[in-house]
């Protein structure tokens, strides 16, 4: 099933004013020790509840190389994360350094929450990160946080089927018409064999459109701009799949994970799905692999980060920036990550992900890394989650056959510009 991610809505009320330290749950006390020491509050949601140690591994490395500096780590889970941070820093009692997905760190760095950690670096190097990664937590020119994990949407296929078809796999140079062509081959209905599953949805929306070389957005982010000839271009390369090449709406009759499930039971040659696949994918009795996704015009590939920020109102910059580049280019954080399947470090040098890349399933793991070269960002706005949601009913509406793709992108437009106005 497709990864969607939840953009929480930020309050400010008066009625929630109360700490998120008071609210969440911490793993070490919250005083000084008094000796000095400098205490730094960290809140994540991505550490609990499967890698409170793997945080605590790296905690305890990088407080060894900065015996000056005592980490104090506050949780929440996802749905209660940013409701507690927003909270926090309305009450004036932000945590030092706190961690966001991409679409809320637009959010906060528009509202000057965050500080801009390069006043704070020194001549800290930044060199270690994966350039794109780094400049998606850039606002405006200032480096406002740092990416600290990620993940990628690749081409997952099935290589049994290709070769009992007689079809050459995927390579890095596919483009949408290769995956149209070899969908149709390896397609056998009679055996309930689909070509290809890729959902037609907002998250796969604006990256095609990106493929295609389109915009969601125009460049003021004041109106819709996906309502174009690369916007009905990137819509019909999903909706013509339905029914074709993959299943009809009908034909998934609302099954959670009906996707996955199909793969895993060797009736889907090609899938557009997240590297999080990975681990339940090792025990499939057939040959499979992964490669960039085709694109059209370019290449775009859906990437997902998380990164460490820091609030414009803490008193311990340099201790910040510190700890938020040890917690996400360290070789601890990397290996820490790597060996738990926390996600990937957004790292430069391949050689700290070379245990990564050794491990044998999927054997090209080497396309996640190439997959950051062409990042398709998603479009934020305040009103994400509706205009997440307009976006995918109107193309739902497309893929079932009650709306043609014109139609259901003049809707969507008129949809995202009214929350927009």
């Amino acid at each position: 099933m497709s990864r969607q991610i939840k953009i929480a809505t930020v309050v400010a009320a008066a009625a929630l004013l109360a700490s998120a330290c008071s609210q969440g749950s911490a793993t070490k006390g919250t005083s000084s020790d008094g000796g000095g020491k400098v205490t730094l509050r960290y809140f994540t949601f991505s550490a609990a509840p499967d890698h409170v140690k793997d945080l605590d591994t790296i905690e305890k490395a990088f407080e060894k190389e900065n015996p000056n500096v005592d980490v104090v780590v506050e949780t929440a889970p996802f749905d209660q994360y940013f409701t507690k941070l927003q909270t926090s820093i309305a009450g004036g009692t932000a945590p030092d350094t706190f961690e966001l997905n991409y679409e809320n760190f637009v959010t906060y760095a528009s509202a000057g929450s965050l500080l801009d950690l390069a006043t704070v670096a020194g001549d800290g190097d930044t060199s270690v990160y994966a350039q794109e990664s780094l400049n998606a937590f850039k606002r405006d020119g200032k480096q406002y946080a740092l990416p600290a994990s990620f993940s990628t949407v690749v081409l997952f296929y099935n290589k049994d089927l290709f070769d009992k078809a007689g079809v050459a796999p995927p390579t890095a140079d596919w483009t949408w018409a290769d995956e149209q062509a070899a969908a149709a081959k390896l397609t056998d209905k009679k055996k309930g064999v689909f070509g290809d599953f890729q959902p037609v949805q907002f998250f796969e929306f604006y990256k095609t459109l990106k493929q295609a070389g389109g915009e969601f957005l125009s460049a003021d982010g004041k109106k819709s701009a996906f309502n174009s000839p690369q916007g009905v271009k990137a819509a019909n390369w999903l909706v013509s799949k339905v029914g074709k090449t993959m299943p009809t709406e009908a034909e998934i009759g609302g099954t959670a994970d009906y996707d996955t499930n199909l793969f895993k039971s060797g009736k889907l040659a090609m899938w557009h799905n997240g590297i999080w696949q990975f681990a339940g994918l090792k025990d499939v009795p057939f040959e499979w692999d992964v490669v960039v996704e085709p694109g059209d015009a370019a290449k775009a590939s859906a990437v997902f980060h998380n990164a460490v920020a820091a609030s414009s109102t803490t008193k311990h910059g340099k201790e910040a920036w510190a700890w938020a580049r040890f917690l996400s280019a360290s070789d601890t954080a990397a290996t820490t990550r790597i060996q738990s399947s926390w996600e990937l470090p957004p790292v430069s040098d391949q050689q700290v992900l070379s245990a990564y890349l050794k491990d044998p399933k999927p054997a090209n793991r080497q396309a996640v890394l190439d997959s950051l070269k062409s990042i398709a960002l998603p479009p934020v706005i305040k009103r994400q989650q509706e205009m997440q949601d307009a976006v995918t009913k109107e193309l739902s509406e497309a893929a079932a056959g009650r709306k043609s793709v014109e139609d259901a992108l003049k809707a969507a437009a008129a949809d995202v510009d009214a929350l927009l106005g």
